[in-house]
């Protein structure tokens, strides 16, 4: 009540960010939306290309005061400002203050884990729900996985496996995320270790990544290997929020190579220590990208295979993710949760029927 905006999107001058800002701007509607950054002239430029008499705020991560201010002014404040560990906490401290929902696009685990240990508690007093990984990482595994739980039956032990075939590249801003994670493992651990003391578990069930690095399920065509990403944690964590996965639930995760399966750095190797923040594959580029997402799920003697599939993974199925994350917790009837939640977790159903109107396919094979 008496904010401003309902949705402020921040970081819209960045590659993915703009393509988010065009996404809102197609299908946004009477919602009240804005965007932020530091830069003002890039502000104008990017709401001049998108055509929208759409307000401009001012917002800089080294300045926390506009982060306040911000989080403040709107019920819901999606961030596409990477690397998150180099600039998303004052932005989450912000909004798990002032109870303000909050989205982003980030696939660290070790920014997430920090997150919670120091934003999840007081989220919860001021009712924000604070949900990462609203992109390509980890929508697509995480709403996967819930959609073949949930047509497998109830009360009994599941066991689930994803498989991933992409067709896709990578930009200067997820390149950067990506290196700062390899650069230095061992805090993403340690992170990883103190959440793992403090979480609480559900009473009564478990919910686990599955310890073999071999699927059960074979692979037609090619070969799986296990896939080390945030998606995983995600699946757990939704599993552990939610009953409906079962009193004991594991969950395996591989990339599946196969001929037609292609991940590359746009522009080639040597693009991945040139390109900057910013930058990306071109349009005619990400039209012929693609993933898919294929499950398998068995428990209670039945077994089954469901897919999650889209266009280009990286940028234009991930702008389109997180827009239509951001309407649905704006708008939509959802369950009431509050701290650090995931998409599985606040938005589930809806969030699927959203995706499915927006072309991304769930289906059962």
């Amino acid at each position: 009540m008496g904010r401003t905006y309902d949705v402020v999107l921040y970081g819209a001058t960045g590659f993915t960010g703009g393509l988010t800002a065009e996404y809102l701007a197609a299908h946004a509607g009477a919602t009240r939306w804005a965007l932020a950054g530091r830069d003002g002239a890039k502000l104008e430029r990017v709401r001049d290309r998108l055509g929208a008499d759409v307000p401009l705020v001012h917002a800089d991560s080294g300045d926390p005061d506009t982060l306040v201010d911000l989080a403040r002014s709107s019920r819901l404040v999606v961030s596409t400002v990477g690397p998150y560990l180099k600039y998303g906490e004052p932005l989450v401290a912000a909004c798990a203050d002032n109870g303000t929902d909050y989205a982003d696009l980030t696939g660290e685990p070790e920014f997430v884990d920090r997150m919670y240990l120091a934003y999840h508690e007081r989220a919860v007093e001021t009712g924000a729900r604070l949900v990462h990984a609203c992109g390509f990482d980890s929508i697509p595994h995480d709403l996967g996985a819930y959609y073949t739980v949930k047509r497998l039956p109830e009360n009994v032990p599941l066991h689930v496996e994803g498989f991933l075939s992409a067709k896709g590249s990578a930009s200067g801003g997820t390149i950067a995320s990506f290196l700062g994670v390899l650069r230095d493992p061992l805090p993403m651990w340690r992170a990883a270790s103190e959440r793992s003391r403090v979480e609480p578990k559900p009473s009564g069930r478990r919910a686990r990544v599955a310890r073999s690095p071999l699927p059960r399920t074979r692979v037609h065509g090619g070969v799986a290997v296990p896939l080390p990403t945030l998606d995983p944690q995600i699946i757990v964590r939704s599993a552990r929020a939610l009953d409906r996965y079962g009193p004991d639930f594991t969950y395996g995760h591989f990339l599946a190579i196969t001929r037609d399966t292609s991940v590359s750095v746009d522009g080639g190797v040597r693009a991945m220590f040139k390109q900057r923040p910013g930058e990306g594959p071109s349009a005619e580029r990400r039209a012929q990208n693609w993933f898919r997402m294929r499950f398998t799920g068995e428990g209670g003697g039945v077994r089954i295979a469901t897919e999650v599939a889209g266009g280009d993974p990286g940028y234009g199925e991930t702008a389109k993710m997180l827009g239509e994350a951001a309407l649905c917790l704006l708008h939509d009837d959802l369950p009431r949760t509050s701290g650090q939640v995931t998409t599985a977790q606040a938005m589930g159903d809806a969030l699927i029927t959203r995706l499915q109107s927006a072309g991304i396919t769930f289906r059962t094979l």
